[in-house]
């Protein structure tokens, strides 16, 4: 997980709808963004959820249905064993990694199975336990979404999975808010910084905003990780489609956060730049003539001026050069020399 630069996540999800020719669709969408994984959701709906559990308000207004059922709601959203190896046959074909969350103890020895380079902890899980000691036991590096946590419930999450055996550098946090969209007012971004500094971790951002600025402006604040929700048109029916990019949207803000990583990829130090060097001589001024000025003449506030090029005596030096007298002729505009 030693990416060289922002690992960005493209979260599918269930926006499947439990088709695999949809699935395959959203990979080809995740793929031409350029993105580095395209993500599922892997779970047996009975393990997941209780039969009297109910939907979230943001699904069932994204629904519409009549069913509260978050149990028959999640059932058709499944993927299969089947399903999963074609889909990852799929990202293959289109050069993109296939990851994917677990849900439940079964999913989580199947991903472990498959092959997945990390496991992607999820915000509902942060205070689960058991699922994250199974996790930890796997020894494979952990990025896990904060959505709805606070402080202390992050420590003690990250503190089982040192105990269990997954070291910090390991792990990378993400700040979230599990609302879906999330409302700007809502998102207090500076409390990525807060994970960082409290816990000595790798950060990143798993946004549910409606739009692109939030996750570059993460970037910018030294996120090393963006997970982001898409789909391939947001009328789709199902509970995230609402809340996700559409493909163009993902490959704009895939961009951007490129042209931010170089952006911020600098010394730090303040000087100039190769790009700029060459322009240093045409933008700046120098002490130039202001009329004709002959041998001997003492230099003046009235004899002298500052004009474009920067070839010659620099205009911070204009103190020193008044007062002294002209060691030949100059013409009006020509460089003073001394």
């Amino acid at each position: 997980m030693k990416a060289k630069h922002v690992m960005i996540i493209a979260e599918a999800g269930v926006n499947h709808n439990g088709s695999i020719e949809l699935a395959n669709k959203l990979i080809e969408a995740a793929a031409d963004a350029g993105v580095d994984f395209v993500k599922f959701q892997t779970f047996k709906a009975s393990s997941l959820v209780s039969r009297s559990a109910k939907k979230a308000e943001y699904q069932r207004r994204n629904i519409g249905d009549n069913d509260d059922s978050q149990y028959t709601m999640l059932k058709k959203l499944e993927l299969n064993e089947a399903m999963h190896h074609e889909l990852i046959i799929h990202c293959k074909k289109c050069g993109i990694e296939f990851l994917s969350t677990g849900f439940d103890k079964e999913s989580i020895d199947f991903l472990d199975k498959i092959g997945i380079p990390f496991y992607k902890v999820p915000s509902g899980e942060i205070t689960n336990k058991p699922y994250l000691k199974q996790i930890a036991a796997k020894r494979k590096p952990v990025i896990m979404s904060t959505g709805m946590a606070n402080t202390t419930e992050i420590k003690d999450a990250v503190q089982v999975l040192i105990e269990n055996g997954i070291s910090k550098d390991k792990m990378t946090i993400l700040h979230c808010n599990t609302e879906y969209p999330t409302p700007m007012e809502y998102v207090n971004l500076r409390a990525m910084l807060h994970i960082q500094n409290e816990l000595g971790v790798k950060i990143g951002y798993s946004d549910h905003t409606n739009g692109i600025e939030v996750p570059i402006a993460a970037v910018a604040l030294g996120a090393k990780v963006i997970e982001k929700h898409f789909t391939l048109d947001r009328n789709l029916p199902g509970p995230d489609h609402k809340a996700s990019l559409e493909p163009h949207e993902l490959k704009a803000m895939v961009q951007a956060i490129r042209n931010i990583e170089k952006a911020i990829s600098g010394s730090g130090i303040k000087e100039p730049s190769s790009s700029e060097r060459k322009n240093i001589v045409i933008a700046r001024k120098s002490i130039v003539a202001a009329k004709k000025i002959e041998k001997g003449d003492i230099f003046t506030e009235e004899n002298l001026t500052v004009k474009r090029p920067g070839n010659g005596i620099s205009p911070m030096s204009w103190d020193d050069i008044i007062g002294q007298r002209a060691i030949r002729d100059f013409l009006e505009d020509e460089l003073i020399e001394i």
